[in-house]
This record gives structure tokens, sequence and C-alpha cells, in this order.
């Protein structure tokens, strides 16, 4: 048997709700958004860069503020990797982010930006499907390379001359 053949069916399930998640991110769809979170009021998330948001409320609005304060959004998702314990499952992944801010001139696309985070997306199944009962992203610091340093001083500079 290959690995697809053994694969929990319920992983691709998930997988796929985790997808649908970002790409309702990216179309800015508010409505879809509610969609995919638990009903419950034990819903949490943490955005890169703030505080625990707690309840479905909070949460939800803290989507519509990004959607509307965003021109546009775009994930590529890597090192995706889906776990399954009963009715509950674990995602993690790479977002690898690009957006873009506000345009100079109408009609025009702002700066667009490439930024990373990690992600953990916990899902619950209802009889509805897989919900969402937490995000938590949280920012990668990448790290220096000489070419982000500038240029290196020649020999002169370097002995203090």
């Amino acid at each position: 048997m290959s690995p697809e053949e053994t694969r929990d069916p319920r992983t691709a399930e998930v997988e796929a709700a985790n997808a649908a998640f970002y790409e309702t991110l990216e179309r800015g769809d508010a409505a879809a958004m509610d969609d995919l979170w638990l009903l419950d009021d034990g819903v949490s998330c943490v955005h890169p860069g703030w505080p625990v948001l707690s309840g479905r409320g909070e949460v939800l609005r803290s989507y519509a503020l990004i959607m509307a304060h965003t021109e546009y959004i775009q994930f590529f998702l890597t090192d995706v990797r889906a776990q399954v314990a009963g009715d509950t499952a674990v995602v993690t992944c790479t977002e690898n982010i690009l957006s873009g801010g506000p345009a100079e001139s109408a009609g025009e696309l702002g700066p667009l930006v490439g930024q990373h985070a990690v992600a953990t997306n916990v899902f619950r199944r209802t009889p509805e499907g897989w919900r969402l009962w937490s995000h938590h992203g949280s920012p990668v610091l990448m790290e220096e390379t000489a070419d982000d340093a500038g240029p290196a001083p020649d020999d002169d500079e370097a002995a203090g001359s």
C-alpha cells in the first residue's frame, strides 16, 4: 500500500480547511471567515505582534480590521504538517506572506512587502466540518546575510586607516 492509501482521510479534510482559511483571508471575505470559526466563545487568536484575542467576536473583529486595511495579501504556505487526534486537529505551517499597502495613485498597487511567520492552527470537527478553534502566528526573524550588512570594508578601512 502506498502512503497515500494508508493516509487518514481526516488529514486531507483538515488540510483543505486550513487552505480555505488562508484563501478566505486573501479574498477579504468576512462572511466566509465567520463560517470557518467555531460557534463557541472559546476561540482564540494571536496575530504576529498582537496580544491574545479571546472570544469569537473579538477574533472575527480582528480579521475584519485586517481585511479592511490590507490592499493586497497572498499566502504561500510551506512546511504544512497536519495531525488529527479524534475530533481535534493541529496544523503547523510557515506563512510566506506577500502584502501591499495603499497605493499613492488611484488604480495602482501599493508597495509590496514580504514577510514570514510560523503558524499553529487548531481545528475541531463539528457536524458542519472542521472549524478553527485557535490560530497563533509568530513572526520569523530572518538572519542577516553578508549581502544585507552592506559592503565589506576594504583592507585600508579594516586596518583603521
